[in-house]
């Protein structure tokens, strides 16, 4: 049984709490419209799961400082305007239920909010003397950027591989959850391999939370009716690359061929979807995701118990056994 996110947050439920005015102080600005937008960001948050990766790793690692507060916030602050420049790159006009930044005040407001964030990130580190935290963040900032230029590349061939798939979402997603443990981790201690062995953890944990991701696009009896929007979009991911490889060179060109030129008609998508079923692609992710999972476990244990390590294997759970 998976907790609550609720449970999980018990040993850290102070410190997100004091984290949450820390986090608002870092968005305001003297520009109204600038205030205005951050506010409306502010109160539409998500679940802070990110967050909680720098707190927990921190409070494992050593126990949390004031330096953890800032590494929370600039990873929150990274995060965000990611969310905020993908939207504007993915021309989508929704979040969370919510409209996006670009939906209501358009691009070009929407680009230069995202980098105001992305700037306050950088600076808070600057100000605050945290040199250390500053070269994970822009690492990640690398990582990020680089994994979403891979795809962009991959994607126009449609001949993407196993192996490739993994350095996209290592950069695009994993990154960035590795980036708040080390970043956690480094807050509150200066031996290298903890901080390292939190590193590795928050890669592998992200490599699981984004197949999980992609594993909800093909749906499970549990959430009803796949959505397809990778296959909609053309995205290609490791269900999908598990069954062309295994497939007849025949079968292969007439799914790719469905993909490149009819990945806007439903029925179309749903023949896709089954495909990818028959071919054993999701059990394949399935396994593959468990495996990236055990390998961040055996991580995690090479520190000493507490209930932070208790909670931050049940966040773990969380992230990768979600039905949303």
């Amino acid at each position: 049984m998976v907790n609550s996110l609720h449970t999980i947050k018990a040993p850290i439920e102070d410190e997100l709490k004091v984290f949450e005015k820390y986090f608002r102080d870092a968005m305001r600005s003297k520009v109204p419209l600038l205030d205005r937008i951050t506010y409306y960001i502010v109160r539409r948050k998500g679940k802070q799961m990110r967050p909680m990766f720098v707190f927990l790793a921190a409070k494992i690692s050593g126990g949390i400082k004031d330096a953890t507060y800032v590494a929370a916030s600039m990873i929150e602050l990274l995060h965000t305007a990611t969310l905020v420049h993908d939207d504007v790159v993915d021309e989508s006009y929704e979040r969370r239920g919510f409209f996006s930044i670009n939906a209501l005040w358009k691009n070009k407001i929407a680009v230069l909010v995202g980098d105001y964030l992305l700037s306050q990130g950088l600076l808070i580190s600057l100000k605050s003397k945290q040199f250390q935290l500053l070269e994970i963040m822009s690492e990640a900032v690398q990582s990020m950027s680089e994994g979403e230029l891979l795809q962009m590349e991959k994607a126009r061939r449609l001949d993407i591989k196993e192996s490739v798939y993994y350095d996209v979402i290592r950069g695009k997603t994993a990154s960035l959850i590795a980036s708040a443990c080390a970043a956690g981790a480094a807050s509150t201690t200066n031996d290298s391999q903890i901080v390292e062995t939190m590193r590795l953890f928050g890669e592998k944990i992200g490599m699981a939370f984004q197949i999980r991701d992609d594993l909800l696009d093909y749906g499970t009896e549990n959430i009803g009716k796949p959505k397809g929007i990778d296959i909609k979009e053309k995205k290609m991911t490791l269900p999908l690359i598990y069954a062309l490889d295994r497939s007849e060179a025949k079968e292969r060109k007439y799914i790719i061929n469905l993909i490149k030129r009819h990945h806007n008609n439903s029925e179309k998508v749903q023949e896709v979807i089954e495909y990818v079923w028959q071919s054993g692609g999701i059990a394949y992710a399935e396994e593959k995701m468990h495996h990236f999972k055990a390998e961040a476990f055996e991580l995690l244990h090479e520190l000493p118990y507490s209930p932070a390590r208790a909670s931050m294997e049940d966040l773990v759970n969380f992230v990768t056994e979600r039905k949303q």
